[in-house]
């Protein structure tokens, strides 16, 4: 019977043979088909580039000798094309750019990562949701027109809830647009602790990164980029409340989750130090050391929290420049591309911000990011 079927003169032997190979291209076709879906917009991505995060690009923007110059200067640059006169108008054109730019990323991405794009909109909407919910705390006036300002018809909507809201509404209102007990329990207590505020909205739109679905092969790349964000965040935290003096267990209230390499056992040693350098000398081993060690002598002398969060940041780019080496075939070019383009409008927004206010080009520069080649 089987010499039948393995005989290359009997039909049986050529439809077993064709069988496998249909199951093959299958097999193959299948595997490869997530990698096409990210061949055009990851070229693209990478075609487009950020130039105004590499030294070379800012440093033509640094010589301009106004905000006219600014604005010429920079339309020079094939996809921007910015309006305004003002410091103000420049900036909105500058944020609308951004929008546009991750629009436009959306629409040539596959359908698969669309939640990715409605999150990091999200994340840029957070800190007009965090002001507004201060502010109606603390009876303050808020801008009728702070919806206006929003990514999200979801932020835009909560936002004009918020406006008018009295404050022992605030829970119920988060609870209907989907927030987590634990943001709506912070909303709860009869006075609210900011610091904690704060840090549970953080963890808020972290775990949304972290518990979105993407298709498989994309995991491994947003897991890590989440991760590294989370350590980034922790640092930046830590830092800042140790500048201010805060007490350790200020500090240990600080915490995001684990991330890629600080773990809590380190973050709890980060909080059990006396001063910054203490901080920088607990990261011995991580990629995070020696860019703060570089920075430790200019914090020294200014004592601005600036220079290491700008370090941190430096680092960041690179790591998401690696992050989109090691994932190029799926979502790590977008996630560099879309990471680049955050610092790049936030360095073109302190240009136009310094230029306005004439201040020194020198000055300007301690303020931007650099971290693209």
């Amino acid at each position: 019977m089987l010499e039948n079927i393995f005989n290359p003169n009997n039909f049986l032997f050529w439809i077993l043979i064709i069988g496998i190979l249909a199951g093959i291209i299958t097999f193959v076709f299948r595997s490869s088909l997530a990698y096409f879906k990210f061949v055009y917009p990851n070229a693209k991505f990478e075609a487009m580039g950020n130039p105004f995060i590499t030294e070379k690009e800012l440093t033509r923007l640094f010589s301009s000798k106004d905000l006219k110059n600014f604005k010429e200067l920079l339309n020079t640059s094939k996809d921007y094309n910015v309006t305004g006169d003002t410091t103000h108008e420049l900036q909105n054109s500058l944020d609308n750019h951004f929008i546009q730019n991750i629009e436009m990323m959306r629409k040539d991405s596959a359908k698969k990562i669309n939640d990715f794009y409605d999150i990091y909109l999200e994340k840029l909407d957070f800190y007009l949701i965090k002001n507004v919910l201060k502010k109606r705390l603390n009876n303050e006036k808020i801008d009728e027109k702070i919806g206006e300002k929003s990514n999200t018809q979801t932020t835009k909507r909560l936002l004009y809830k918020l406006l008018d809201c009295k404050k022992e509404e605030i829970p119920l209102i988060l609870k209907n647009y989907g927030f987590t007990k634990e943001v709506i329990v912070t909303f709860s207590v009869e006075k609210v602790d900011f610091l904690t505020l704060d840090i549970t909205l953080d963890k808020y739109i972290i775990n949304k990164f972290k518990q979105l679905r993407l298709p498989q092969k994309c995991e491994k790349g947003k897991q890590k980029f989440v991760n590294y964000l989370v350590d980034i965040s922790n640092i930046k935290n830590i830092i800042r409340v140790k500048h201010l003096g805060y007490d350790k267990d200020s500090c240990i209230k600080l915490f995001l989750g684990e991330g890629q390499e600080i773990a809590y056992w380190k973050f709890k040693q980060m909080c059990d130090t006396a001063s910054i350098s203490e901080v920088v000398s607990v990261l011995t081993g991580t990629s995070f050391y020696n860019p703060l060690k570089d920075a430790q002598e200019n914090y020294n002398q200014d004592k601005s929290v600036q220079i290491l969060e700008n370090a941190l940041d430096t680092q960041f780019l690179k790591i998401i420049r690696d992050i989109s080496v090691e994932n190029y075939n799926t979502i790590g070019p977008t996630l560099r591309f879309i990471v680049s383009k955050e610092f790049e409008i936030k360095n073109l927004k302190i240009i136009s911000k310094g230029i306005g206010e004439s201040i020194s080009s020198d000055l300007i520069q301690k303020f931007v990011i650099m971290g693209g080649k």
